[in-house]
């Protein structure tokens, strides 16, 4: 086994200064340098036996062919943006953290529609949603929604029909849904690429009124024809997480959309322990060592532990008030609009700035919440979201 002809003490792992107690997970297995993930180059990684990296890196051929790199490990879901041909024609060992910020990004949508729905005055249940993409995040969403009781359907060219799932062609779920949210990864070839999947025809094509939501990758939406688009329909809103061609965000699309992220849907800080904890434990395995760090080891308290709720309050209220308390997407669209007074180099600087310095946010499991005065649809809707529903000290969810 490649393991065997390196020694774990003698380790020099290269990690991404932004992934989140890289150190504190990576120390005991070597020594640990952090680098810009943006900018890692060759010459960083030529003495190198691993690399941590996150998705700003391109980790490909001109990246790792002169490296003596023995693993490679991605602290992310996905991983178009590693070169895996490149990996295994220089025979290094590959993981990622499939599914670590899967219930982050599940949160951020949920949140953005609750901030619509008050804006626009309606409630989301009453909607239908469309959801491209049925992988780790749009199937957490899915049984999300429906916990809810949303009405909700997917297209996902590549499952086959199972019980329970409302499966259309994109056609269809643009011509019926009020809510379209890509969850789908970025290809460029094969059967389905995704690649500029929403383009003009497509935008043209949705509902008066609809919500389009795209926290997944930039370039799913062809963001010049968006722009275009909303030029002549106003009626449409959008929630971009995700841009092309980032850091360099376009300020005129920016200005037009109604929620405005920089690429932070998935930033939870228990989704990135997460990741970083998945690698971690991949790397052990890989050197046929045990995993002593735990996720619970490294994860703080949140600053918010607990909420108590009347008996007056409905589910309405009571699922945006949580959800606020948790994570208010308000914030971080605010601070994405100051890119709009600002030249291109500066932008794009503030971009990667708002994403390394991004403030702690915590997930809703981590938050406890009495109930138990309340009535039985708010309970029922404030576990369907994930809270920890606590009766009389007794956690219920």
């Amino acid at each position: 086994m490649k393991s065997e002809v390196i020694k774990p003490a003698a380790l020099k792992i290269v990690a991404d200064e932004n992934i989140p107690l890289v150190r504190e997970c990576f120390a005991e297995l070597g020594n640990v340098v952090t680098l810009p993930g943006r900018s890692l180059s060759a010459d960083d990684l030529a003495d190198a036996d691993v690399l941590v990296a996150r998705s700003v890196t391109r980790v490909n051929k001109e990246l790792v062919q002169n490296s003596s790199l023995k693993f490679v490990g991605t602290c992310t879901a996905g991983f178009d943006h590693v070169d895996l041909q490149a990996l295994k024609a220089q025979g290094i060992e590959f993981s990622s953290a499939p599914g670590c910020n899967a219930r982050s990004v599940v949160e951020y949508v949920l949140c953005a529609l609750d901030i619509l729905a008050e804006r626009d005055g309606y409630c989301i249940t009453g909607r239908t949603v469309g959801i491209v993409g049925k992988g780790q995040v749009g199937s957490r969403l899915y049984r999300a929604l429906q916990a809810l009781g949303v009405t909700v359907m997917a297209n996902d060219p590549l499952l086959e029909p199972e019980a329970g799932v409302e499966l259309v062609e994109l056609d269809e779920l643009l011509e019926r849904c009020d809510v379209i949210a890509l969850h789908t990864p970025l290809t460029t070839s094969g059967d389905y690429p995704t690649y500029h999947l929403m383009g003009e025809q497509q935008l043209l094509a949705m509902k008066h009124g609809a919500v389009l939501i795209n926290a997944g990758r930039g370039a799913v939406v062809d963001n010049r024809a968006l722009l275009n688009v909303l030029k002549v329909r106003d009626d449409l809103s959008v929630v971009l997480d995700v841009w092309e061609h980032e850091p360099d965000v376009d300020p005129e699309l920016l200005e037009l959309v109604d929620i405005a992220t920089p690429h932070i849907a998935g930033y939870s800080l228990d989704g990135k322990i997460t990741g970083t904890v998945m690698v971690y434990q991949a790397l052990c395995r890989f050197l046929g060592l045990p995993a002593r760090t735990s996720q619970q080891d490294l994860t703080p308290l949140p600053p918010l532990m607990k909420l108590d709720f009347t008996g007056t309050v409905d589910a309405d209220q009571a699922t945006s008030v949580a959800m606020r308390a948790t994570y208010d997407i308000r914030r971080d669209d605010a601070l994405m609009r100051r890119l709009l007074k600002m030249e291109p180099e500066a932008r794009r600087l503030a971009f990667d700035f708002m994403r390394k310095n991004y403030s702690e946010r915590r997930e809703f499991s981590t938050l406890n919440i009495d109930a138990s005065r309340s009535s039985q649809e708010v309970q029922q809707r404030l576990q369907a979201l994930g809270f920890c529903l606590q009766d009389n000290g007794l956690s219920v969810g």
